[in-house]
């Protein structure tokens, strides 16, 4: 019994008839070779006879039976052909059941025996079970991304076929990154049971990035020009960051459609991209893309029409305000442009569904292009509904109490973005947020669909950062911008640095009683030691303490005019060190403020008091976004009453105006001013002392004022100590660096900002980095000049001055008193039993102040010696400092950063600058 597979049996009986057929013309063709004569023409010669055609051979199969298997019973193997015991077959049924259990992805391998007989064996060899698939050498794609593309799947059997189909998907995958040097090898591993591991050996490769652009045809633009114009980007230095540099199918029509753009706004209206081509290289690792172009002819605009169904319409007054002059170079982008104002113009008048079709003229001798807008006759349009969906935690309410019109309104587009943009600054919802008009019932009906995409509005925060201000930070809050889903903003937070502390608690209902009506509170507790420099240390001078609270509330008069008003209670402790700053009085030898240690505007600083302000803010705002603005205005004048009780009075009046301009492709231009004058109601404190309090008044530096430093700006002390030249000759110091410098502040100010805000590539943007350059002016001044703390007197005087003997200023020497104002002395060395002891007697010595003396020493007064120093006040002008920089916000891992460098162009004698600040872990 012979075994073989039917497939090749049926190809070795087609081979024989075909032999059979040549071997029985040979006897002809051997004749006519023989003769030499020339063959009869094939219609003259009698036709061979047919070669007889034979029979296919049946027979019956005797018995019919399975061998092989071994997960699946013989009845199973049997039921995937036609085969049964009993029945005829022939060499091309036994093909088919062949091809039969081949084509079930069964079966490894398939044989039939028993052909001649008819006892017919079918052995089969099962395919193996999948075991596990393995994945190997991924490393930028995730298994359990792999895994939803791949079909195989442990318990599954396994195909070879399927392990190529499922190769070809992962590569494909890899394609999508732009990887594609990827290679997949899979391999088999034979376990026990007929079981096998899939294993998929991947190496990955690197990206395939764009290693060349190369543009022909164009003769009026380069090809750097062009390649500005194109999101696909060259692999170059410049471009590390970027992720454009990697190849994209997408990407590359794309771009084809950007250059038509950009010549279409340069006036090539003819432009068009012949092919656009991208080339792997050999090495599987870049590519090569070539666009092929014809730029076509410029032309200009001709006549500029508008046609207006619309009888409320002025055609010409329409066409003067599209902007379009003829003889300008035509852009199809202002032809946009004009569609989209015209569009808004017919919005504003009610019609919802306008139809703005531009008909162009083109004139290929002229190479002009005539444009004619025809706005379609439409109906006035009625807000028939108003849908609000997505919003699963913020009540409809919070929603529609945003949006400026009602149902049954008739239909308004200024209306309808001014909604979108009260919306977006509610900070609720994710960014493009846009609200969408759909037709309703009938033409004239408009159904308005906020879709809104809600984010998270609750914020823990548990950070420690370091400041180029404050050194080192620890702050911990907790806020919840749209608390219960209504609106509501609760806060609280800590905050804990090297000079100032502070916890707070607050509460804002934006809508008091579901009307227009805000109100909020706060309470608070801020401890704040201010500084002076000495060197490059820096010093705690006085210390702040305020308790207190404040109640606010705001009403709108306009849509874009709001009325704030605020109450204020505040108990204000202002000290000094007392080790570093107080002496004790001469007679009471009571503790006090040492003008010579402190300076006299730091103890007139000191005291306890109370502040009980009431004041209001007038609010316009248009400004897009509250978040981050790119167009629209904001201006807020301010005033504070201090005096409704308490101990401190003044009026305070501020201003703030800020502009934000898209000038496009990205440039955000800003324009920020602000000012202030605080006016005491307190009768004079003496001369020489400020009717405002330092702890009131304005002071202007870093951050806001970018190149100088913190209350760099403005009136200021600074004492300058003497020194000794190499010549030996007494002179003043001239490092700034060793003088001590305290800012008092100043009664007005004024700082303007001009920023423009510079768009990054994707890549960087991608990062979080948001880089602007910036040009600032500003000034601090408006105080009483502060008396001397100590002068300079000629002669050995030693009363309140430095003395002088022979031109050289000389240290002060002063008594060392005890608390009860007893001058302290120094008992002498050579005494025998108490030398060198401080005693208050001026002869013998007392173990305790005021107490017995005893001995005959005669002792000699113990004195402190004070360096001379001359104290000079500088920075009191109004004149304007300007300084000029640039700097980045970065949300970085660590939070957000900001870093400026920022250079002092103008200032004024005394005033700190700074080159290079920046913060990190706390908001800025």
């Amino acid at each position: 019994m012979t075994a073989i597979k039917v497939s090749n049996f049926g190809a070795r009986a087609t081979a024989a008839l075909l032999t059979g057929s040549m071997l029985a013309g040979l006897p002809v063709a051997a004749f006519a070779q023989t003769t030499g004569q020339p063959t009869a023409p094939a219609a003259q010669a009698p036709a061979p006879a047919p070669a007889p055609v034979a029979a296919p051979v049946t027979r019956t199969i005797k018995t019919l039976r399975v061998e092989g298997s071994q997960r699946l019973e013989p009845e199973t193997v049997l039921s995937y052909t036609k085969l049964r015991s009993g029945q005829a077959y022939t060499n091309e049924t036994l093909d088919q059941a062949l091809k039969d259990l081949i084509a079930s992805d069964l079966f490894a391998d398939v044989t039939i025996s028993g052909v001649e007989s008819g006892d017919i064996i079918l052995r089969v060899r099962e395919n193996p079970v999948i075991n596990r698939v393995i994945f190997e050498g991924n490393k930028r794609l995730k298994e359990d991304k792999i895994k939803k593309e791949v079909k195989l799947a442990p318990r599954q059997i396994f195909t070879r076929t399927a392990v190529r189909q499922d190769v070809a998907r992962i590569v494909e995958l890899y394609r999508r990154q732009g990887r594609f040097a990827a290679v997949v090898e899979p391999k088999m591993v034979n376990l026990d049971q007929n079981r096998v591991d899939v294993i998929f050996e991947v190496s990955e490769g690197p990206k395939s990035k764009v290693r060349q652009i190369n543009i022909l045809g164009n003769t009026v633009y380069s090809d750097n020009k062009l390649r500005e114009q194109m999101a696909t980007k060259q692999a170059r230095l410049t471009t590390l960051l970027s992720s454009n540099t990697s190849y994209d199918q997408d990407r590359l029509a794309y771009d084809q459609q950007k250059l038509r753009q950009f010549y279409l706004t340069e006036g090539y209206a003819d432009f068009r991209v012949t092919s656009a081509v991208a080339e792997l290289t050999p090495d599987k690792k870049d590519f090569i893309i070539t666009y092929v172009v014809e730029e076509g002819d410029r032309y200009k605009f001709g006549d500029v029409t508008v046609d207006s169904d619309i009888r409320d319409f002025d055609n010409k007054r329409l066409a003067a305000n599209l902007g379009i002059k003829k003889g300008d170079w035509y852009d199809a982008k202002r032809v946009e442009t004009s569609i989209d104002s015209l569009s808004e113009a017919a919005g504003l008048f009610g019609y919802a569904f306008t139809d703005v079709n531009p008909d162009y003229a083109r004139d290929k001798e002229t190479l002009t292009m005539g444009l004619n807008f025809h706005i379609a006759e439409a109906k006035r349009s009625y807000i028939e509904r108003i849908d609000v969906n997505g919003n699963t935690q913020t009540q409809d309410k919070v929603i529609r109490r945003e949006i400026r019109l009602a149902e049954g309104d008739a239909f308004n587009s200024f209306q309808v973005k001014r909604s979108q943009d009260r919306i977006n600054s509610l900070g609720f919802f994710q960014d493009k947020f846009e609200i969408k008009q759909t037709q309703g019932s009938a033409p004239d009906r408009v159904v308005l669909t906020a879709d809104v995409e809600e984010k998270s509005t609750g914020e823990l925060s548990l950070s420690a950062g370091f400041s180029s201000l404050e050194r080192f930070i620890i702050q911990a809050s907790i806020r919840q911008r749209n608390f219960r889903g209504k609106g509501q903003e609760l806060r609280a937070s800590v905050n804990y640095s090297t000079y100032s502390k502070s916890v707070e608690l607050g509460f804002t209902e934006p809508y008091l009683f579901d009307k227009n009506i805000a109100i909020g509170g706060d309470i608070f507790r801020r401890d704040y030691n201010a500084f002076n420099f000495v060197g490059n240390q820096r010093q705690t001078t006085y210390s702040q303490v305020s308790t207190g609270f404040q109640i606010r509330s705001g009403v709108p008069l306009t849509e874009y005019v709001q009325l704030a008003a605020r109450y204020g209670l505040s108990y204000d402790q202002v000290g000094l060190d007392q080790n570093s700053y107080f002496s004790p009085d001469p007679v009471s030898g009571v503790l006090s403020c040492d003008p010579i240690k402190a300076g006299r505007y730091l103890c007139d600083a000191i005291g306890n008091r109370v502040t009980s302000s009431v004041g209001y803010s007038l609010i316009y705002d248009s400004l897009n976004s509250r978040l981050r603005p790119t167009a629209g205005q904001r201006a807020i004048v301010s005033q504070d009453f201090a005096g409704l009780g308490g101990d401190v009075k003044y009026i305070r009046t501020k201003f703030e105006g800020s502009k934000f301009v898209n000038i496009g492709s990205g440039f955000i231009a800003s324009l920020n001013v602000e000012g202030g004058y605080i006016r005491s109601l307190e009768k004079s404190r003496g001369v020489g002392v400020d009717k405002v309090r330092i702890t009131d008044r304005f002071y202007l530096g870093e951050p806001d004022f970018r190149g100088f430093d913190i209350r760099g700006v403005g009136p200021r002390v600074q004492r300058i100590n003497y020194t000794t030249d190499a010549a030996g000759n007494q002179t003043l110091l001239t490092d700034r660096n060793q003088f001590v410098d305290d800012a008092l502040g100043g009664r007005a100010y004024y700082l303007s900002k001009l920023e423009l805000e510079i768009p990054l590539p994707s890549g960087a943007r991608e990062l979080g980095l948001r880089p602007s350059i910036y040009v600032q002016a500003g000034a601090l001044f408006g105080i009483t000049r502060p008396l001397p703390t100590i002068g300079i007197c000629s002669g050995t005087t030693t009363a309140n001055c430095f003395p002088t003997i022979n031109g050289v200023v000389q240290p002060l020497v002063t008594p060392v008193l005890a608390s009860n104002g007893q001058p302290f002395y120094t008992v002498p060395n050579i005494d025998a039993t108490n030398p060198g002891q401080i005693t208050t007697c001026p002869v013998g010595y007392a173990s305790t102040v005021g107490g017995s003396c005893v001995g005959t020493s005669v002792n000699t007064v113990y004195t402190n010696s004070t360096a001379p120093f001359l104290e000079r006040f500088a920075g009191d002008s109004p004149r304007p400092r300007i300084s000029v920089g640039g700097g980045v916000n970065w949300n970085s891992p660590f939070g957000p950063l900001r870093i400026d460098l920022a250079y002092a162009l103008l200032k004024d004698k005394g005033d700190d600058t700074k080159l290079l600040t920046f913060n990190v872990g706390t908001q800025f």
